[in-house]
């Protein structure tokens, strides 16, 4: 069986050696003529690391990431409202990473042309259309100019090209822009000292108001230092977007520093690493509706183009790495490709769509807010403004919807 996947991104290159492996003969298109390791930070749950370690990727990620001693929760005071071990620290099979999104990129691209073999990745080929003939797919790859350059004739076709997916909107071409809910991201990296025992990752503040910040580099930490990633989020107000969402626009200090000038907590100066940024990048929180149906006959969705999703949690990435592992399995395991794609929206779609669905309503992040609302001036007592009962409901629904509570995932463990 022919897989033809459209985008080269983390769910995609995860879904092309996931199938390979399965047995399938897969080729990638991606749009951008060369693939650079671009972004900022990014964290890859203990659940993804599962399947990237089967993969066989867990030393080169060691060898560049962090792996996640601790996840933390802090109000606007650097209060600390909740912190819980993380991956192998909570006693699981796998490590969670922060990693630069660059460098998982690059190390996803190695490890897939390796695998895949010469050639079967190809780039500066946008997918332009499609049509199904009975049990083949006709692809349509174009040039920058938009020119038609390659046919591709193929079992099924796997639409990975991301929040903007034209897969996607072949059939639901009235969908529109992205939603954005007037929250707007300054994005950066800063090498600073190490903070908080060097390899935890740090929200802090509330709805409007969020900082966020971790370091992602081991090549850093083991010069004493830190490559810090940090995030500032500010809740603008119910304009619509001006222009379409661009990672690469940069951004102004003006526009919010000057909110974040009395963040100085006593594990960090929020202001001072902000400062120290040598580039920062705007972007503006974003998401998709949830779909009713991902798959069309031969034709399925994966990654972002499948369940865009607002970054609480960090599950972007990690769902876009679930997904691909899903397709490969339930590819492998029935003879009609039709309903082996039903299978895997039904497997997929559910809990992503819920994801979305919580993660606009502030996911786990909605302790932040309690927090916030019942002790805007900080706390003495953290019991006295957020039960300890309440914050254990909070966090164990959460982790339960995202599918990375430790029963889940000792599971999974089970199973390998």
């Amino acid at each position: 069986m022919k897989i033809v996947i459209a985008g080269a991104g983390i769910g995609g290159l995860t879904a092309a050696m996931c199938l390979h492996r399965a047995g399938f003969d897969v080729e990638v298109f991606e749009a951008v003529e060369k693939i650079r390791p671009l972004g900022v930070g990014i964290n890859v749950q203990a659940g993804a690391v599962r399947i990237l370690s089967g993969l066989g990727l867990e030393p080169a990620l060691a060898a560049t990431a962090i792996e996640t001693r601790e996840l933390r929760y802090a109000n606007r005071h650097g209060q600390t409202i909740w912190a819980d071990p993380r991956g192998r620290h909570a006693g699981l099979p796998w490590p969670q990473f922060s990693i630069h999104r660059g460098e998982l990129q690059m190390i996803l691209l190695q490890a897939a042309n390796n695998m895949l073999g010469a050639g079967r990745i190809k780039y500066g080929r946008r997918i332009a259309g499609f049509a199904q003939n009975g049990d083949k797919v006709t692809a349509r790859f174009a040039d920058r100019d938009g020119q038609i350059i390659e046919l591709v004739q193929a079992d099924i076709l796997v639409g990975a090209d991301g929040i903007h997916s034209a897969v996607r909107a072949h059939f639901h071409p009235d969908e529109g822009s992205p939603k954005w809910q007037g929250v707007l991201m300054w994005r950066g990296v800063t090498v600073g000292k190490p903070f908080l025992g060097g390899a935890t990752m740090v929200q802090a503040g509330h709805r409007a108001q969020k900082f966020v910040c971790y370091p992602i580099s081991r090549a850093h930490a083991d010069k004493g230092e830190a490559l810090i990633n940090w995030i500032c989020d500010l809740h603008m107000d119910d304009r619509p977007l001006s222009s379409r969402e661009d990672w690469n626009r940069p951004g102004k200090l003006a526009d919010f520093l000057p909110r974040f000038a009395d963040w100085k907590f006593d594990w960090l100066d929020v202001p001072a690493v902000i400062r120290a940024a040598h580039t920062v990048l705007e972007f503006p929180m974003v998401d998709r509706d949830p779909l009713p149906r991902w798959s069309h006959g031969r034709i399925t969705l994966l990654g972002d183009a499948a369940h865009p999703m607002y970054p609480i949690g960090s599950n972007g990435a990690s769902q876009a790495i679930l997904d691909g592992e899903a397709l490969a399995q339930e590819l492998a395991a029935g003879s009609d490709p039709e309903a082996s794609l039903q299978r895997y929206e039904q497997r997929r779609l559910p809990p992503t769509a819920r994801i979305v669905e919580s993660n606009r309503r502030q996911g786990i992040d909605i302790m932040l807010d309690i927090v916030e609302q019942r002790a805007p001036h900080g706390f003495t007592d953290l019991e006295d403004v957020l039960p300890a009962q309440e914050l254990e409901k909070i966090v164990g629904d959460y982790k339960k919807l995202v599918a990375q509570d430790r029963e889940t995932l000792l599971k999974l463990a089970a199973r390998q």
